[in-house]
C-alpha cells in the first residue's frame, strides 16, 4: 500500500514540472512574439551636459599652521613654569626659567663681560671723538662689546626659555622641580588660528591635484573649508608618493593639534560634462559600448569612459546632448533591435518591471 502511495506522489510530482515548465516555456514564447511585434520595452534618458566633478580623499593628522618647539640647553632642576596649556603668548615671553647659578649656563659671568664692555666701548667712542685714539680701537671695542651682548643674550635664554613663535601653548612637558638634561622638549607653541594636514598623493592621482584646489577637512561630521598650498614635484622614493600640504581655516579654534581627520580634495571638475551612471556603461572584450533609442531601433554605439566619481562616469567620447540613452532593458537588447519607449504614470509601476520580475 505505501508503494502504491509513493508511487502515485511520484507522478504528480512530475506531473506538477513538467506542467510549469510548459507554462514557462509557453511565457517565454509570449515575450518573444511581444517583443518582435511591438518591440522590447525600455527606458530612455536624454543625455545633457551637467556639472561633474571628482574628489579624493586621504586620512591625515592636523598641526597648527605654524608649530616651534623649545629644548633644555642645560642638565637642571626646572624652577617656574609661568604658563600652561592653552595659554597664548607673545613672541620671546619668558615662558620657563632654570636656576641662574648653573656654573653651565655661565649666567653672572656673561652678565659682568657685557656691562664691563659696554663700559669700556663708551669710553672709547668718547676718546674717538676727541682724537685721543684710532677708529681702528673704536672698532675693537665695538667688537669685543657685540660679542659680550650675543654671550650674555645666549646664557640669558639658556635659563629663561622664551617663546619662539606667537601662538597657543599645545604642549608643555615638564613641571616645576622637573630634572632635565640637554635636548629635552620643553614645550610647543602652535598657531592655530589655521590647520594644516600632509597627505601622500599616488601616482596616479597626482595629474589632478593643483596648488589651490578646493578642500575639506571632516570631524565629527563638521566640514571645515581649506586648499592645496604645496604640491611636491618630487616623488618620495620611500612612499612612491607625492606630498601635499593642505591648509584650513579653524573658525573658534575647534580643531585640535593631533586629531586624525579626513580630508577631501576636490580633483576635478567639469562644468558641462557628459554623464552616464555606470549601470548603462556596457562592455566586451574591446570596448566600452551604451545603447541609444532612435527612430525606433536601438543603436550601439562605443564610448570613451573618463574620471569616475561614486557611481557616475564621465563620458569623453561616443555621447552627445541630445541623444535618448537607453538606461533600462539593455539586456535584452541587440544593435538594430525594435524597441518600444516606457514611461511611468503616477505611482504606477510600468510594464518593463513586470517583465523584469517574469
Amino acid at each position: 500500500m505505501r508503494q502504491i502511495i509513493f508511487l502515485l506522489s511520484a507522478i504528480m510530482v512530475l506531473v506538477s514540472g513538467l506542467f510549469r515548465c510548459t507554462n514557462r516555456n509557453i511565457e517565454t514564447s509570449n515575450f518573444e512574439q511581444i517583443y518582435e511585434a511591438e518591440g522590447v520595452p525600455v527606458r530612455t534618458v536624454q543625455v545633457a551636459p551637467q556639472p561633474f566633478e571628482t574628489e579624493i580623499s586621504f586620512n591625515s593628522v592636523l598641526s597648527g599652521i605654524q608649530e616651534s618647539s623649545a629644548f633644555a640647553k642645560i642638565a637642571d632642576k626646572v624652577e617656574k613654569v609661568y604658563v600652561k596649556v592653552g595659554d597664548y603668548v607673545q613672541k620671546e615671553a619668558v615662558l620657563l626659567t632654570f636656576p641662574t647659578d648653573n656654573p653651565t649656563a655661565n649666567y653672572y659671568q656673561a652678565k659682568v663681560s657685557l656691562e664691563n664692555s659696554k663700559a669700556t666701548f663708551e669710553r672709547m667712542e668718547n676718546l674717538y671723538k676727541s682724537g685721543g685714539i684710532s677708529l681702528q680701537e673704536l672698532d675693537n671695542a665695538r667688537a669685543a662689546f657685540e660679542v659680550a651682548k650675543a654671550n650674555w643674550d645666549a646664557a640669558r635664554q639658556t635659563v629663561k626659555v622664551t617663546a619662539p613663535i606667537r601662538g597657543y601653548v599645545t604642549k608643555v612637558n615638564v613641571h616645576e622641580s622637573d630634572n632635565v638634561i640637554p635636548g629635552t622638549e620643553l614645550f610647543m607653541i602652535s598657531r592655530i588660528d589655521k590647520m594644516k594636514a600632509k597627505v601622500w598623493i599616488s601616482e596616479k592621482e597626482i595629474v589632478d591635484i593643483k596648488k589651490g584646489a578646493p578642500a575639506f577637512a571632516i570631524w565629527n561630521n563638521v566640514e571645515f573649508e581649506g586648499k592645496v598650498v604645496q604640491v611636491d614635484l618630487a616623488m618620495n622614493q620611500r612612499l612612491k608618493a607625492f606630498q601635499a600640504v593642505v591648509e584650513f581655516e579653524n573658525p573658534e579654534n575647534r580643531l585640535r593639534c593631533g586629531l586624525t581627520i579626513e580630508v577631501k580634495i576636490k580633483a576635478y571638475r567639469n562644468p558641462r560634462a557628459i554623464v552616464v551612471e555606470r549601470k548603462n556603461l556596457l562592455k566586451d572584450r574591446h570596448q566600452f559600448y551604451v545603447y541609444l533609442a532612435k527612430d525606433g531601433f536601438a543603436e550601439r554605439i562605443a564610448v570613451t569612459p573618463g574620471r569616475q566619481q561614486g557611481t557616475m562616469v564621465e563620458i569623453t567620447q561616443g555621447l552627445s546632448p541630445g541623444d535618448l540613452l537607453i538606461t533600462e532593458g539593455q539586456m535584452h537588447l541587440e544593435p538594430g533591435t525594435k524597441i518600444r519607449e516606457i514611461t511611468e504614470v503616477g505611482d504606477h509601476q510600468s510594464p518593463l518591471t513586470t517583465i523584469y520580475r517574469q
